[in-house]
């Protein structure tokens, strides 16, 4: 009996970005386990899969890890998803990845939707080389790690919350004022939109806009302007 886990990428934003291959797969497994079954509903809804849904999330995780694994090694075939993207990338997913790798379990994880790649490409700003951040820490440690971006020449990938947006982009204003900066907004959605300018130029624009949804901010690498 072959054990096996499939991490499956779901769409962003736009419904249409996901692979045939995803829709298979979701349809063929046994069980699906979700970030939110309520985000995943309408996916599901959108293409007629009726697998039957359990949560998995970032509040019971830890509990939920050995249940997926009795599942797997009892047979059960296992779909992975998050609200929106590739599990285990600023989404739960690693410690079940982790488990599953303990326990000698095949994991297959399919490519597809990511913010950060389409962000970094669109934004212009050399993508040969990047480093991903993901999400700032909201308190310790937060200045101390703005502090190694800036000095990074690689290219950086910060994802940010409306409600911090611009918090950071005033804090790489005091830090860096002179380095490119492209801020992309609600990619593949209704309201996507992408900022570029100074950092200043960037922060009066998003102050004057609709400040709601997902931010990426994509720093340009020291001395590679």
């Amino acid at each position: 009996m072959e054990k096996l886990i499939h991490i499956i990428p779901t769409p962003i934003g736009n419904l249409e970005d996901i692979t045939l291959r995803a829709i298979r797969i979701l349809k063929e497994v046994d069980i699906i386990f979700a970030e939110d079954t309520r985000v995943t509903k309408k996916l599901l809804k959108h293409y007629n899969i009726l697998t039957p849904m359990l949560s998995y999330h970032a509040f019971n995780e830890h509990k939920m890890l050995q249940d997926i694994i009795n599942k797997i090694n009892c047979g059960d075939n296992i779909a992975l998803v998050s609200d929106a993207g590739t599990p285990s990338i600023s989404d739960p997913g690693f410690l079940l990845i982790r488990e599953c790798v303990k326990h000698n379990i095949q994991i297959i994880c399919l490519p597809g939707p990511t913010a950060c790649i389409p962000a970094i490409v669109q934004s212009g700003i050399p993508c040969d080389r990047f480093i991903f951040e993901g999400f700032l820490p909201t308190k310790k440690g937060r200045k101390k790690r703005l502090l190694n971006i800036i000095n990074q020449t690689a290219t950086t990938i910060l994802y940010e919350s409306p409600h911090r947006i611009l918090k950071t982009l005033n804090e790489l204003h005091a830090l860096c004022p002179a380095r490119q900066v492209v801020v992309l907004k609600e990619l593949t959605k209704i309201y996507e939109a992408t900022y570029r300018g100074s950092i200043l130029e960037i922060i009066n624009s998003i102050s004057k806009s609709r400040i709601k949804g997902e931010f990426i901010i994509i720093i340009n690498g020291k001395d590679r302007e």
